[in-house]
């Protein structure tokens, strides 16, 4: 099964203030940043449940998975749940930040 990948508007305020942040040191490396972390997201088209549940998970009542992008000081959580033969993209998280 092929899924259909949807960006909430919260996780695209979410990338757009991630690159602009990553843009300040390094406009080139934000720009590939950029580039991976959404053809990462495109790669949840098929078997979007290889992904862990998120630590957030048990606040809601669906299931929050994640996938996890980039090394060091750029890694980010992409938060996302699957519904029917959609992936929604919730909000996309630095990896240092606390789960709320």
């Amino acid at each position: 099964m092929t899924y259909r990948v949807h960006i909430q508007p919260s996780a695209e305020a979410d990338l757009e203030d991630a690159y602009r942040w990553i843009a300040e040191d390094a406009p080139l490396a934000a720009a590939r940043w950029y580039t991976g972390l959404v053809e990462a997201m495109q790669t949840l088209r098929s078997f979007p449940e290889r992904c862990p549940v998120a630590p957030e998970d048990s606040a809601f009542p669906e299931t929050i998975r994640q996938l996890l992008y980039g090394r060091r000081r750029h890694r980010y959580r992409i938060l996302f749940t699957v519904r029917d033969d959609r992936v929604e993209i919730l909000h996309i998280r630095h990896g240092a930040r606390k789960p709320r």
